[in-house]
């Protein structure tokens, strides 16, 4: 198996390529190794193309659009790891529109491992809940403040 050598750069490149192309609407999956594994919460760990495409069809299920603030990320990186922290803005299906700093949903953090120029896991880390309806576990939220995000 021949491994490619990468810079820095170029893991953060592709890991800022993938926010591009999702808020674009274009495909995303032939940024990931055949064999990648996807974490997203309430959904699982997605392992290869065909699961990794399943994971994102149900995303894009319930959101109509959505917005990475690419220029004000956060980024990490150490060896094959990128770490990227940041915000987003866009709307469900059902018209709730959410944004980072305004309501509940919009802050995120997701862990990749790149190697070979594919992303070979990108582990997401955000709450799912966009339109803030998760009321009956989480009272806090019904009142409908915003407290300092």
């Amino acid at each position: 198996m021949e491994t490619k050598v990468m810079t820095d750069e170029q893991r953060k490149s592709i890991a800022l390529e993938y926010f591009r192309r999702m808020d674009r609407g274009d495909s995303i999956i032939e940024l990931f190794d055949d064999h990648a594994q996807v974490f997203f919460p309430k959904w699982g760990i997605a392992t290869g193309r065909a699961e990794i495409e399943t994971l994102f069809g149900d995303l894009l299920g319930i959101l109509a659009e959505v917005n990475h603030n690419v220029a004000y990320t956060n980024l990490v990186q150490q060896g094959d790891l990128v770490v990227v922290e940041g915000t987003t803005s866009g709307k469900t299906k059902s018209g709730v529109e959410w944004r980072a700093g305004v309501t509940h949903a919009g802050r995120w953090c997701d862990v990749f491992e790149i190697r070979d120029f594919k992303i070979q896991r990108c582990f997401i880390y955000l709450d799912p809940d966009y339109e803030g309806a998760d009321t009956e576990r989480y009272p806090w939220l019904a009142d409908g403040k915003v407290r300092a995000l």
